[in-house]
């Protein structure tokens, strides 16, 4: 068991939980666009640790819990780590392009940070099933497009104050960084880096015609 991500999740936990049961913490620490223009970018790390839920909270810990080992096992703890931080961050930084203008636009959630992660681990161990509700076998890049294909109707929809953008920052910064680190994998696993790109290629092109 490896004490980083066990600290990483219960630091998710424990943040959440007061979260949960303080709406001043709640909003003084979750991501909200004016709030971060104005100056409080401690806001674009902070979001990450918040939930909106507890079946948010448990998906994304659960998510974390099952890939996170694919990527330590792989690239050891320290590009673990990078991979984690580096998404969260890469997926405030997407949503802050996509959201700049709307000064009330408030997300929180791991989400970004564990779809970088579960992209590594698919690029990585692309072989991997899933089941689904314990039951349902799955390929695990499957489940990963379906994840991204899930976001864009969140994005679209707009009725929830999950981060779905961050999800899709999430995906690209896991996906470039784990290429980076392990470049073999464009020749070695040339399919799998294709069909990961096209969510997150659906995501810009959607953006580009004014569909989001």
């Amino acid at each position: 068991m490896n004490t980083i991500l066990v600290g990483i999740i219960v630091a998710n936990a424990v943040m959440s939980y007061k979260g949960f049961n303080d709406l001043a913490f709640f909003r003084k620490y979750e991501f909200h666009v004016g709030s971060i223009r104005s100056g409080e970018q401690i806001r674009m790390l902070s979001s990450g640790f918040l939930h909106a839920d507890i079946m948010h909270l448990a998906f994304n810990m659960l998510t974390l819990w099952f890939f996170a080992p694919v990527v330590i096992q792989w690239l050891g703890t320290f590009s673990f780590v990078l991979i984690y931080f580096g998404s969260l961050i890469f997926g405030s930084l997407l949503t802050m392009l996509f959201h700049k203008n709307d000064y009330s636009y408030r997300a929180v959630g791991a989400s970004g940070a564990v779809t970088g992660v579960l992209y590594s681990a698919i690029l990585l161990q692309p072989d991997m099933m899933l089941g689904i509700f314990f039951v349902i076998p799955m390929p695990a890049y499957l489940f990963g497009i379906l994840y991204l294909l899930y976001s864009i109707y969140g994005m679209r929809a707009k009725n929830d104050n999950i981060g779905h953008t961050a999800h899709f920052g999430g995906a690209v910064g896991g996906y470039l960084i784990t290429l980076i680190k392990e470049p073999s994998l464009i020749v070695d696993h040339s399919l799998m880096v294709v069909l990961l790109a096209i969510p997150i290629l659906i995501l810009f092109v959607m953006a580009k015609l004014g569909k989001l």
